[in-house]
Formats: C-alpha cells, sequence, structure tokens
C-alpha cells in the first residue's frame, strides 16, 4: 500500500500535479500496477528473482547516480548539513522535550526502512542454497547499513543542503523537491526509481505473504492464489488512500509482526550462537575457506574396491 501510494504521488507530481491525468485516478494507477504485479507473482520465486534481479541494480544506480550529482553540487553545504542534523539530535531541547518521540519515531521509521528485527527479510535469506547457513547472516546483517546507513544518509543530505527541507513537502515529493533543484528533469529520474523500487518491494513482500500462507495452510495452492489476489486489491487500495493513513497502518502491522519476531529471536539465540561457533571453528581449522570453499579430503583408494573416495 505505501509503495503504490508513493508511487502515483511521484508519477502525479512529474506529469503536471493537480493537472495530472492521474492527479484524480489513484484507482487507475493501482489497477495498472496490480496488473504488472500479479502477472509476475502468480510466476511463483522464480519469475520474481527473474524480475528483480534486473530491476533493483538498474533502480539503485539510478537513484544513488542522480544523488550524486545533487551533492556534488551543493559540495559546500555539506559539513553544514551534518552539522544540522546532529544539532537537531542531541540539542537541548530535543534531549528534554522530545527524546522520547524522537526515538519512537526513528524507530518506526528505520523499521520501515529496513525491514531489521521485521523477520520479512529472514524469509528471503532462508531460501538461498548454501553450506553454511553463518554466511547468510552475514549478508543480513549488510543490508541495514547499506540501506540505511548509506541510502537514507545520503537521501536527508539531499534534502538538507538542497533546502527542500522548508517546504510543506512529505513524503517522496519532499526528496523530489531536493532533486528538481539541481536540475528540473531530475523529477523524472526520481519517480522512474520511486515506481521501481515500488514494484520490486511489492514481489519482496508478496513472497514473503505467500510463505507465511503456505505455512500456515500447508503449501495450498488455492489458498496462495487467494492470497495474491488479495496483495493485488490493496495495491489498489494504497495508491487511492491518504499518506498518512497509509503509514499509520503500515506502521500497527509492522509493529505486530515485530512483536512476534522478536520472541522468536531470543529462543533462538542458543542455537544461533551455536551455529556461529562453529562456523568460526571451522574458519580457524582451515577445514572451510572464507570465500565458502570446504576444502576436500584427500583422495584414497580402498584395497578391497576399485571405487575411489573422498
Amino acid at each position: 500500500m505505501f509503495q503504490s501510494n508513493q508511487a502515483h504521488q511521484q508519477l502525479v507530481s512529474v506529469t503536471g500535479d493537480d493537472g495530472s491525468f492521474f492527479a484524480d485516478k489513484g484507482w487507475l494507477f493501482g489497477l495498472i500496477l496490480a496488473v504488472v504485479v500479479g502477472a509476475v507473482i502468480l510466476g511463483g520465486i522464480r519469475s520474481i528473482a527473474r524480475v528483480t534481479s534486473r530491476v533493483v541494480p538498474f533502480m539503485a544506480i539510478l537513484y544513488v547516480g542522480a544523488g550524486l550529482v545533487v551533492l556534488a553540487a551543493n559540495f559546500t553545504a555539506i559539513p553544514d548539513a551534518f552539522r544540522q542534523i546532529f544539532d537537531g539530535a542531541f540539542s537541548p531541547e530535543g534531549v528534554t522535550g522530545g527524546v522520547v518521540g524522537v526515538l519512537i519515531q526513528g524507530f518506526r521509521r528505520a523499521t520501515f526502512s529496513n525491514e531489521a528485527g521485521v523477520g520479512s527479510a529472514a524469509i528471503a535469506h532462508s531460501a538461498v542454497k548454501t553450506r553454511e547457513p553463518v554466511t547468510e547472516g552475514y549478508v543480513g546483517l549488510l543490508e541495514p547499513f547499506i540501506d540505511t546507513v548509506v541510502i537514507c544518509t545520503m537521501t536527508a543530505l539531499i534534502i538538507i543542503v538542497s533546502g527542500a527541507l522548508a517546504t510543506d513537502a512529505e513524503g517522496v515529493a519532499l526528496t523530489s523537491e531536493a532533486y528538481e533543484s539541481v536540475l528540473p528533469w531530475f523529477t523524472t529520474i526520481l519517480a522512474v526509481a520511486v515506481i521501481l523500487f515500488a514494484f520490486s518491494t511489492m514481489l519482496a513482500w508478496s513472497y514473503y505473504g505467500c510463505k507465511a500462507v503456505g505455512y500456515i495452510f500447508g503449501d495450498s495452492g488455492a489458498a496462495e492464489t487467494v492470497f495474491k489476489l488479495v496483495f493485488c486489491v490493496f495495491v489498489v487500495i494504497g495508491a487511492t488512500m491518504d499518506l498518512t493513513t497509509v503509514i499509520g497502518f503500515s506502521d500497527a502491522m509492522i509493529f505486530a509482526m515485530s512483536l512476534t519476531n522478536i520472541v522468536g529471536l531470543y529462543l533462538l539465540a542458543p542455537v544461533v550462537r551455536r551455529e556461529l561457533r562453529s562456523y568460526q571453528g571451522k574458519l580457524a581449522s582451515g577445514e572451510i575457506h572464507p570465500s565458502g570453499w570446504t576444502r576436500p579430503r584427500r583422495f584414497r583408494r580402498d584395497s578391497s574396491r576399485t571405487t575411489t573416495r573422498i
């Protein structure tokens, strides 16, 4: 819902705002997006992987490349932007009057951004093929760093150095104002990036939902098909609703997911610790190479057989 909402807002922004054909037709944009998403997710995990493996790198290069241009154009303002960030976080007013509110809002947006602690990304990680599950855990640790520390910090700097923070815009419209401050046609680039991001995110979350439905109903094809149809309906609903309402609903659902997942994390902590120690021991002994390759044992010839064993 959130992704379709923001994609619709950005499309309207670059096609004439209130005069745009899609300005009062969120349902139509959502329907088009739902049809495209449905066509992919009905094909299963291989279809999803094939599409996202092409969309995501292109989207990331597009967004980061355009963002670096904006930062380069306002290079001298970057130090002051960092100062504003730290002043806002650690000022006496912030510490005494709003520290709890800042923490709550920070956790909400961070969780929404990188899914850390929610348990959703773990569903995708569990589908990989690896001899050592711990290595996939290391990959998972990189995600919040890249998403929140790198991408979100870059976005915050873009918004501050461009002066867009002083406007009344919110959501993706705020970022759009920042990009537009350098070159007007940058908003079109952002629109493409946002739509691709929305599309790829929907594909990922549909897979998460399908795995959950499969667990509850025993991999029932009928149940998964019903879920996919309901999922596509909510894509349409999200494009027609107000952003504040969508974010509020999304935050509530993510919070509900976090409660159960965090309990699971504590219960599985001994297992994770055991697996980590086992993996580190194999690294130290040379049984496995840091690249992931397992060292083969030497060949030996069985005197009574003609087969070669490893």
